[in-house]
């Protein structure tokens, strides 16, 4: 075990922020820390570094209490901040202080991964000079720089271009690959699937689902069909008990109670005549999990304490 999250709960006055938060990452890989705008994920990843003090709970790393001035951890933060008027390498020197490392073996660190980022023209700038996404490229670096074993990121590919958003992923899949142990907080939920195979799910500051993220789809079953054919198929899909879920123009999706009633659907279109185009049952995907858990309207709830 080598992160082991115990009951950590916070209040702020009588607002409950996290409730009872626990999760262990045994192996190395990325690991999924999903919620709702508000549901208390950067108040939890602050506790977990220390950052904000917890009301109770512990944060073990390697059996002993995480503490970030001891242990190498990389940190990118949702609120991306660098200092504005400052050059960047000098920055980036300055970062690689706090972690404790001389300037000689900063050197070559920042080297390689402004190459690897394609940021090396920016070093001599100021921050304010630079794109947004330049300079989430500068801070990924600044997280990276001394090779943490743990790495928390915070909507890591939140409004990168395509371009740099596979940029960001591959360099996610070689600090995965090379045995790093990763917290990855994000909304976009095909990243989640791709990359992680555990996931906690907070919604009001609660797990509300938890686990690796296969055996959650299996548990459930191939219950969502897409059905895309000539012809409307919806009284059809009444009469097998199906449940319309939407109509697109890809196709007509449908909340299926077993495969029996999905193969009864697909029989009685094939003995109507009508061409079948697409017929896809499958699991839930982590998208329609997060939305069944959390869907009602969060747009009017408080924004989360920070």
């Amino acid at each position: 075990m080598s992160l082991a999250v115990e009951h950590l709960s916070k209040k702020f006055g009588e607002k409950v922020a996290v409730k009872d938060l626990s999760f262990t990452i045994n192996e190395p890989g990325v690991f999924a820390f999903l919620g709702t705008n508000g549901a208390g994920k950067s108040t939890s990843i602050r506790m977990i570094l220390g950052m904000l003090a917890k009301d109770s709970g512990t944060v073990m790393w390697e059996g002993k209490p995480l503490d970030i001035m001891k242990e190498q951890v990389g940190y990118l933060a949702e609120e991306r901040g660098l200092y504005p008027k400052y050059n960047i390498l000098e920055q980036m020197y300055y970062f690689a202080s706090i972690k404790g490392m001389k300037k000689k073996d900063a050197t070559p660190a920042i080297d390689y991964l402004f190459s690897r980022l394609k940021i090396e023209e920016y070093k001599k700038m100021k921050a304010e000079q630079l794109s947004k996404g330049n300079q989430q490229k500068v801070q990924l670096a600044a997280a990276l720089l001394c090779n943490p074993r743990l790495i928390i990121l915070d909507e890591p590919l939140s409004g990168l271009d395509p371009v740099n958003a596979d940029l960001f992923k591959s360099i996610i899949r070689e600090e995965r690959d090379s045995g790093k142990y990763i917290i990855m907080s994000s909304h976009q939920m095909e990243t989640i699937e791709e990359f992680c195979e555990d996931l906690v799910l907070l919604h009001h500051g609660e797990v509300v689902m938890s686990g690796n993220l296969n055996d959650i789809k299996r548990s459930r079953g191939r219950e969502n069909l897409t059905v895309k054919a000539d012809r409307p198929v919806n009284d059809i899909a009444q009469r097998c008990g199906l449940t319309l879920v939407e109509e697109t123009p890809n196709g007509s999706s449908f909340k299926v109670r077993s495969e029996e009633d999905a193969r009864q659907m697909l029989k009685e279109m094939l003995s109507s005549g009508i061409n079948v185009i697409k017929f896809d049952l499958r699991e839930p995907s982590l998208h329609e999990l997060f939305v069944e858990k959390c869907g009602e309207n969060t747009e009017e709830k408080e924004p989360e304490v920070r």
